[in-house]
This record gives C-alpha cells, structure tokens and sequence, in this order.
C-alpha cells in the first residue's frame, strides 16, 4: 500500500470516527430516522471530498479539530445527495457502495426524511463554535456551501441532469452540468481549508483550478465505469445513462477520447498546486487517483 493509499485510508477512519460521534443520538421517538441517518453514512465510501478538505487544511496549518469537523459536514451533504438520488423519483437505484439504498433498507418516506436532516446537520456543524472560533469563518464556510449544494450548485446539476433524458446536449452543456452536479461540491472541499486557515487569494484561487479539473476528471471517470465498469467495481447499478438516453462524456467523445480528455484534466490539476511545492503531494496523488480508479 503506497503513501496516497494509507493517507486516504487513515483519512477516511477519522472521518468516520467523527461522523459517528455526530450521529450518536439517545434513544428517542425518532430513533428510526437517526438509524436512516446512520446507514446513509457510515461503514462506507471512499471519502475523497473530506480527504481533500484534510489535505487542503494543512497547507494553511489548520488545526485537525477544524478540519475534521469541516469535512464531516461536507461528507454529510454528499451522501445525503445520495440517498436522493437513488430514490424512485430520480435515479432508482437499488445499490449504493455495495448495500441496499437507504430506501430498500426503510422506506421512501424514512429515506427522504434523512436525507433532509443529512443536509440540515451539515450546516448546524459548520456554524457550531467547535469548528472554528471566528464566527465570520464559521459563516463564510456555511455560505459557500449554501452555494455549492443548492439551486446554483450540486442540486440544480441535478434537474438539468433529470431533463437531459433523451436530449441532445453538447460536451458544453455537459460541462456545465457537470461542473454543478459534481463539480461545485468538490470546489467547497477543496477551498474550506483555506477559508479556514484564512489563506491568500493566490492560493484559493490555485485550488479553485485544482478543484475545477479534478471535478471534471472525476466525472468522465464515472462515466468510464458507467459504460465498461461492473456493478461489483461500482458498487451500484452500472449502465444506467445509456439506458435512459443521457448524454455523458463518454457517449459523446467515446471511451478512449474520454479517456485521453480525463488525462489532460489531471494534468492540469496537478499544475495548479505548483505553488505549494512538495506539501500537496497527496493532492497530486489523488487527481491521479481520481482517474485510475475502479469503484
């Protein structure tokens, strides 16, 4: 196991670890909603957003108590973006990170309701005091993320998506689409660090590109295995795009050009760190990552 492979794996448990001590609830009426919640997020995934919000914070010397928390919080809105996505009304899927969909395991209404205060919680832990003591820090992070995961953001990513079955979209649209859908999350857990550690506008802005062409990348690497992964490597359904018409990298550049076009991209991410030398040398490893994996 090399240095990136520990790194993300050592990264993940304390995620994991942190995530679990904010979803740890007396037993109470709505103790089924909090077991929703709890399956949603823990025992699973990658956590790639919050390994990047991680590696991010330590080139500006943020504490780890800050970082975490910033990266549960962002890791709280990924997998309730999951939870909806997989519902009957959006993607229907029955398989998420090897599992049942949290509503195969409850029920419709349970998966919607924890998806909803999977989102909700996420910016209560934001703005709580324990992870930063500025407010005006605290509020920049929960307005940036507002931002990201909102109308103009991930969830208006995700009605384009709903309305491109069986249109005709241009690899400009997709771009677009994508660059929300994917993109605008990924861009918050690569620049919460530096709002946190209060950094220079050089160095946010060489994130922002970081951030911009790693989302791409990754995106066309999902499209990848989409289109030639299995739903084992997956750990979801596989072939779904083709099958209700949608217009993706690959469908429109085809596998190897797709291919060729992620490989640029993570190039071009690894450009942007320069300025930070050897210190964001796990943040080049995970552009590479981002492209060569199989799950």
């Amino acid at each position: 196991m090399d240095d990136f492979e520990l790194a993300l794996r050592g990264a993940a448990e304390r995620v994991e670890g942190e995530l679990d001590r904010i979803l740890t609830t007396d037993t109470a009426p709505e103790q089924r909603l909090i077991d929703a919640m709890r399956y949603s997020v823990l025992g699973g995934g990658k956590r790639l957003r919050p390994f990047l919000t991680l590696q991010t914070s330590k080139l500006f010397s943020v504490s780890e108590r800050s970082a975490l928390r910033a990266a549960a919080a962002i890791e709280l809105v990924h997998c309730y973006s999951l939870v909806h996505d997989d519902l009957p009304a959006m993607d229907d899927d029955d398989l998420r990170r090897g599992k049942p969909t949290t509503h195969k395991q409850f029920d419709e209404a349970t998966a919607i309701l924890a998806g909803d205060a999977l989102l909700t919680l996420a910016f209560g832990v934001l703005a709580n005091p324990e992870t930063h003591g500025n407010p005006a820090i605290r509020a920049d992070l929960v307005t940036r993320l507002a931002k990201a995961a909102g109308g103009h953001g991930m969830v208006g990513g995700q009605m384009i998506d709903l309305s491109a079955s069986g249109a005709d979209l241009d690899i400009g649209a997709i771009t677009r689409l994508q660059r929300l859908k994917t993109g605008a999350l990924i861009e918050f857990a690569c620049t919460a660090g530096a709002v946190l550690g209060n950094a220079p506008a050089k160095a946010r802005e060489a994130l922002r590109g970081y951030a911009h062409d790693l989302g791409l990348a990754f995106q066309i690497a999902d499209d990848l295995l989409d289109v030639e992964g299995s739903a084992d490597e997956a750990g979801k359904a596989v072939g779904k795009d083709a099958g209700h018409g949608k217009a993706t990298f690959v469908s429109i550049l085809g596998p190897e050009r797709a291919r060729a076009q992620a490989g640029l991209l993570t190039d071009q991410a690894i450009e942007h760190l320069a300025i930070f030398d050897d210190k964001a040398d796990l943040l080049r490893s995970a552009a590479k990552f981002v492209v060569e994996r199989r799950h």
